[in-house]
């Protein structure tokens, strides 16, 4: 599975390498549900990417940025003053005597309190750190597609919901976010042949078991290179319901450097000679699209432990 991942989360550079076109409908309608209070998480460069936009369309989805960092900001100082009294409440009651119940308030309150500093230290800080480009699932990234013939960049969410699914089946479905190559005519039938995405990841995070605790790796492909990873998306619709951009990245087998470090699957990144056939499927000839997933990018990975 795919944990998380280091994305390329700048449309602009799927403009650039890609030619693709950036849907500033489907950006500007994401950035307005967020403000709404969809709750969508996004990494930071993706918000970045915006900042001092000069097109109007584009200024508009600035200023749903920056509404929503002005919320963010203004809870994070609430629950701030509100740590930092409870904070103050238990440290005077442990002048007077040290009780469990206190330790444990002035711990959490401490917790929550670093918690909030560095919230708002990302919130306000304008130079990007290479954490600002990571997703886990749950979060949106671009994913590109293929609309009316162009391809097309669109923000989606980094879990798939299915076609025929609800927010309720969601719940128990939480491992959505990959489609694995053995299940794509099966329980990815609808999607796989129909609505392919590519997103573009530098490298990669997984949860490996190390003398019984979970880890995680970072694996990292050598010679270093974007991958472009192999996709199945999906518009969820519902009467009364917002539309739901969502996605998930096929798995495969892993290469033997991965099965080594204790991992058993590995997203697929295609050759960019196979792109445009990947995102142009013929549902009557999946063969084809078998043939792409199984002639990958091939790159050795080197592994190391997440900081």
């Amino acid at each position: 599975m795919c944990y998380s991942a280091q994305i390329i989360a700048d449309y602009r550079k799927y403009v650039k390498m890609f030619g693709a076109d950036m849907s500033i409908r489907e950006f500007a309608q994401f950035y307005w549900e967020r403000v709404e209070g969809s709750g969508a998480k996004t990494p930071k460069a993706m918000d970045a990417a915006f900042l001092g936009a000069h097109p109007a369309d584009l200024q508009r989805i600035q200023t749903s940025i920056d509404q929503f960092a002005a919320a963010q900001s203004m809870k994070l100082e609430q629950d701030l003053f509100k740590q930092r009294s409870r904070l103050a409440d238990a440290e005077r009651t442990l002048l007077i005597k040290t009780t469990k119940a206190a330790t444990e308030s002035k711990r959490i309150a401490t917790d929550k309190i670093d918690a909030a500093l560095r919230g708002l230290d990302d919130l306000r800080r304008t130079d990007l750190k290479e954490r600002d480009s990571r997703i886990y699932p749950g979060w949106y990234a671009p994913v590109m597609i293929v609309q009316d013939g162009q391809r097309v960049v669109l923000p989606m969410r980094y879990r798939c919901r299915l076609p025929g699914w609800t927010a309720e089946t969601e719940k128990f479905k939480d491992g959505s976010y990959n489609a694995k190559r053995d299940s794509l005519k099966t329980a990815w039938r609808k999607l796989f042949g129909f609505q392919h995405g590519i997103m573009v990841v530098d490298w990669f995070y997984e949860n490996v078991q190390r003398d019984g605790e979970n880890v995680i790796l970072r694996f990292d492909p050598t010679p270093g290179q974007p991958l472009l990873i192999a996709c199945l998306w999906h518009r969820w619709t519902a009467p009364g319901e917002p539309d739901l951009l969502s996605f998930a990245a096929i798995t495969d087998e892993p290469p033997p450097e991965i099965a080594a470090a204790g991992h058993n699957r590995c997203i697929i990144p295609i050759k960019p000679e196979h792109v445009d056939q990947w995102l142009n499927p013929d549902p009557k000839n999946l063969a084809a699209q078998y043939a792409i997933l199984d002639d990958r990018e091939r790159p050795y990975y080197e592994h190391q432990m997440a900081a």
